[in-house]
């Protein structure tokens, strides 16, 4: 890692292709705890109005305003009741692309990652959305963070890129819209890429009484 700001222009580019070229770089996020670094090895990409798959596929709201906004930034979303995800926004202002971040192997504050997640395994510090965001303290309060300003509480730091022979893409885990399209990237064969799970319909139960 050579400790270099990716500038703005890096994110404003068409989703898929910011995806992949984020394997490698490292993102971090400093606290009056300390700082935590990690190395993305896993992301998917969605393309906002074109996506079915997408947080912003049926416009703006309270919720997604940040991808509508200029690339660069973060956005968070709870999910399930219990855990955060972020991504990180890309493309032209009002296109609201962005970029989930999967997983990836902790490289700087991994004491402080291990209080955050004591009954993980190295392996499992940041394997799979939730768990990073728990290893690098992500909460909503960080929504809308530009990863951009030299200084800041988040930024993305030029790491060493994947090698392209190991990238790897494939269907989005656990999305039912467009869950054909191969834009989940990854790097082939390193130990911190999350297991990939199709979606699964929710069945409603029946109310008792009710044919």
């Amino acid at each position: 890692m050579d400790g270099a700001l990716l500038p703005r222009d890096f994110f404003d580019r068409p989703v898929d292709e910011v995806a992949p070229s984020l394997l490698g770089h490292v993102i971090t996020h400093r606290t009056p705890e300390g700082e935590v670094a990690a190395r993305l090895t896993e992301v998917e990409a969605y393309a906002g109005p074109l996506d079915p798959a997408s947080h912003a596929y049926r416009g703006r709201t309270d919720r997604n305003a940040v991808m509508f906004g200029p690339p660069g930034h973060v956005y968070v979303y709870f999910t399930y009741g219990m855990h955060f995800c972020m991504n990180l926004v890309c493309g032209p202002e009002g296109t609201s692309s962005a970029v989930l971040l999967r997983a990836g192997e902790i490289i700087e504050g991994e004491d402080l990652a291990r209080a955050r997640r004591p009954k993980s395994t190295v392996r499992d510090l940041a394997r799979g959305p939730a768990r990073l965001c728990q290893a690098l303290g992500i909460v909503r309060d960080q929504n809308g963070l530009d990863v951009c300003t030299p200084g800041g509480e988040m930024t993305v730091l030029r790491g060493e890129p994947a090698d392209p022979a190991l990238i790897r893409s494939g269907p989005r885990t656990g999305v039912n819209g467009a869950k054909e399209v191969p834009w989940r990237f990854y790097v082939d064969g390193d130990p911190t890429v999350s297991p990939y799970r199709a979606h699964v319909p929710r069945v409603r139960r029946k109310a008792a009484g009710r044919a």
